[in-house]
């Protein structure tokens, strides 16, 4: 436990998470879930994400209507995320204010009505959004590629799931899933912001303390096997640009390289930003894709993804293609880059550049009420909030050595998909 924090737990299970921090009058409030796309099984995906939507639909005490006018009015923001692993709420208000987060979130916990009209009604929505989606060249790439990376393990899916899944889910299938895992002992409240310590962790155990825990489901994930070969994918769609997705199996982010993989990261594409809430503005034209393919006018953008998550997901780089130039033009280039990579060390001096700039997008992602409460809970779904504390000191740890032996043991030709989104202007996009 870091000194600035409190980390404890009630006996229903809850775990709490508390921070003081009293540079200004705010105070953010979150709740996260362990669920997420990773909890689901084949014929229930997106159903995580669909219960979330059901969470703002209102309780007997709480109807929507007055929860979003209330937090309106005192000057708040609230929101919810869905995601791989988890899924999370929060509020952050005036320090004088933050009671009503308190109440609302403690009140959905076990008391969101799932009216059947409302689970129709948010179907609707879903698919509409779904369909959407479905226009978005990078969202068709990304799901086909997604689709092959994985044999079995949940994370082959998006978040919003598929759309026969969406059409058949019940509103008991929605309840099910929400009873089973929106419990204390599955939950962890996150609260940073303007406050004293004891009196906050007096008033959340007044307020979450007396809902009861409930069993959690028996879960075990099919075994993922490690992947043997490049695989291809391709995409045809509407529209007049190209774009390419390399994929690689990832690492945990609890794995003792995942620092080393953030740097090999920051040193290609450029750094990806772990918080959701991260930005600031750090230029990846300093990366070495981004000098071997945009500025040699074979690509004309390309960028990273690097995720936290608790079994290993993805590493992508996505490349919008030049009009002018072939796929396999920039795949020769890309590959080239890689082999440098592998055949000899970095120099220190670009490492180091590396490292300042994923410290740096971590720092802006650090630094306000909002980012500080987030971390407190994000950090624990993955791992522990040492982690977050630790982050920039592993960081440093990296050497030339290091990021040698990740690109040689992680970015095999044998272990990646490449996948092609080919524009030709038709209404619909296939996969093959």
């Amino acid at each position: 436990m870091n000194a600035s924090t409190l980390l404890t737990r009630l006996p229903n299970g809850l775990t709490l998470h508390l921070k003081e921090i009293h540079t200004a009058p705010l105070i953010s409030h979150w709740v996260w879930y362990r669920v997420g796309l990773r909890n689901e099984q084949p014929g229930r995906t997106g159903i995580s994400h669909w219960v979330e939507h059901m969470q703002f639909k209102g309780t007997p005490r709480f109807p929507p209507s007055v929860l979003d006018k209330a937090i309106s009015r005192d000057g708040g923001m609230w929101n919810a995320f869905t995601h791989l692993d988890w899924t999370t709420y929060f509020e952050t208000l005036p320090a004088d204010k933050i009671d009503l987060a308190l109440q609302l979130e403690a009140d959905r916990m076990t008391g969101s009505l799932f009216n059947p009209e409302e689970v129709e009604s948010e179907r609707t929505v879903i698919l509409a959004e779904r369909e959407g989606s479905e226009n978005e060249p990078l969202f068709r790439l990304g799901e086909a590629v997604q689709s092959v990376s994985f044999n079995n393990h949940p994370y082959r899916y998006e978040i919003i799931g598929v759309r026969a899944d969406l059409e058949k889910m019940t509103r008991d299938d929605l309840y099910k899933h929400y009873r089973q895992y929106y419990t204390p002992n599955n939950a962890l409240v996150a609260v940073a912001g303007d406050f004293d310590t004891q009196s906050m962790l007096d008033r959340l155990a007044e307020i979450y303390g007396d809902l009861p825990a409930v069993e959690m489901p028996t879960f075990q994930l099919p075994p993922e096997p490690p992947p043997q070969s490049e695989q291809r994918v391709e995409v045809k769609g509407q529209g007049h640009t190209t774009y390419m997705q390399i994929s690689y199996r990832s690492l945990p982010a609890a794995h003792p390289d995942f620092p080393c993989l953030t740097v090999l990261d920051s040193l290609l594409t450029g750094p990806s930003s772990l918080n959701m809430f991260g930005g600031g503005g750090v230029s990846n034209k300093t990366s070495r894709l981004y000098r071997a393919l945009v500025e040699k006018e074979l690509a004309v953008a390309v960028g990273g993804g690097l995720q936290a998550t608790i079994d290993p997901f993805a590493y992508e780089t996505t490349i919008t293609v030049h009009p002018q130039r072939s796929c396999e033009e920039v795949l020769s280039a890309y590959d080239d880059q890689l082999k440098l990579l592998q055949d000899g060390l970095v120099p220190e001096e670009e490492i180091a550049r590396a490292i300042k700039q994923a410290r740096a997008l971590f720092a802006y992602g650090s630094e306000n009420i909002t980012n500080q409460a987030f971390w407190l809970g994000y950090a624990e779904m993955f791992d522990r909030y040492d982690w977050f504390v630790h982050y920039v000191e592993n960081l440093s740890k990296v050497t030339p050595q290091d990021v040698q032996r990740m690109a040689c043991e992680l970015l095999r030709p044998s272990a990646r998909v490449v996948g092609v989104y080919l524009p030709g202007g038709g209404e619909t996009a296939e996969a093959e």
